[in-house]
């Protein structure tokens, strides 16, 4: 059963008729992305199979399967796009108890690792320990906007975002959501949430003639935070741009304010024109203060990702899309779902910081193997905290 999804109010498309030669014709969202192949249902396989063992010894991780990891069966007959229950999906504080999405996936090959126990995760609040009461597994459809930069400025940027959102319409499952929203000067609405590929795969092909030079994104992705906190549930931004502001109303600080306000929503930041900088820098054609405002630029799309548990990259080649959009899906759909009370039962409105560690029956950081006894490395990513909510009078 399809449940409507929250609508954004309608907003005019206005398009300009500048830079129309400069552009190449968007790829067609039909074809198909590299490496990318038909999502299949595997069948169930067995709980904690490769979850570490009672003894103090390394975590073994096995090579990951080319098939999917089969999801979890329902825990109820109500529909899933209800989201019926808040806390699977969100970071929030429920009076005392905080939920916390965490995702721990391996740095080479970006597997996610499943088997985790309750005391393998070491949560700090503010640097207190705090007891972690339940750790369960997750597999979600995804609830998610494209936040996609769109002037007229450099065909390299544009092209690099086309290309960008059109691999992340190819991860798409028949139960995802997606609305598309494209930003300049302001914002542009080109379809609100819907699981139909086709209506979102006509807005991307849309994107032909940029309008205004100016990429407002402090304002855009304000904004976006605003609409997407009235949708019950965990929500996923996609900021695809250069990270470039020009003349939003809304300072960083604001910004950096508007994402610790707001829970339940994770931000995958996606650089575009990579490969151009790289080029006009080997030319000389980069100047110290353009090379701080690049810096400057990158750091910001890097820091709305963390912030939030999301991911941030910058790929050189069209050919490490794929492999990107794997990871995001592989961090989107499977998460640890952290349970715990806060030492500080406080609801004073204020921001505590969240540090989540893995660690071994004795408290030491945990150690993982391969299949072939070598170490691996790993990340553990999760919020950065949460805002106590203020008691309601």
């Amino acid at each position: 059963m399809n449940m409507p999804r929250p609508a954004f109010r309608d907003l005019s498309l206005a398009l300009a008729t500048v830079f129309c030669a400069l552009l190449l014709p968007f790829p067609p969202a039909h074809a198909q992305t590299p490496g990318q192949t038909p999502a299949q249902k595997p069948a169930q396989a067995p709980p904690d199979e490769t979850g570490p063992q009672t003894d103090n010894g390394p975590l073994i991780i096995k090579k990951k399967s080319t098939e999917e990891p089969a999801p979890p069966p329902p825990a109820s007959d109500v529909p899933k796009l209800k989201n019926p229950d808040g806390a699977t999906y969100s970071l929030r504080v429920d009076v005392p108890i905080v939920n916390l999405n965490v995702n721990v996936i391996l740095d080479k090959t970006h597997q996610f690792v499943p088997g985790l126990k309750a005391d393998n995760f070491l949560v700090l609040e503010d640097g207190v320990e705090q007891k972690v009461q339940t750790v369960r597994m997750t597999q979600t459809p995804i609830t998610a906007v494209m936040l996609l930069e769109f002037a007229a400025n450099s065909y390299a940027y544009i092209r690099d975002m086309q290309y960008s959102s059109a691999a992340f319409y190819h991860s798409l499952r028949p139960d995802d959501y997606i609305a598309v929203i494209t930003y300049d000067l302001r914002t542009h609405i080109l379809t609100d949430f819907t699981n139909n590929k086709d209506t979102v795969a006509q807005s991307l092909n849309s994107l032909q003639i940029p309008g205004f030079s100016d990429t407002n994104m402090f304002d855009a992705l304000y904004e976006t935070l605003d609409r997407t906190s009235r949708i019950e549930g965990r929500k996923y931004i996609i900021l695809i741009g250069s990270g470039r502001d020009t003349f939003s109303k809304l300072t960083l600080d604001k910004m950096l304010a508007k994402i610790k306000a707001t829970p339940n929503v994770t931000i995958f930041s996606i650089g575009t024109g990579a490969l151009a900088q790289e080029l006009g820098d080997a030319r000389g054609q980069i100047g110290g203060i353009g090379r701080m405002n690049i810096l400057q630029a990158q750091n910001q799309l890097k820091t709305f990702a963390t912030m939030t548990g999301g991911l941030y990259f910058d790929p050189m080649f069209q050919g490490a899309l794929p492999d990107i959009f794997s990871q995001i899906n592989d961090s989107i759909r499977n998460q640890y779902i952290l349970t715990y009370r806060p030492s500080n039962p406080k609801n004073d409105g204020t921001y505590r910081k969240i540090e989540v560690l893995l660690v071994d029956a004795e408290g030491k950081p945990l150690k993982m193997q391969d299949e072939k006894k070598k170490p691996v490395k790993y990340s553990v990513i999760a919020r950065d905290g949460y805002k106590a909510k203020l008691p309601v009078e």
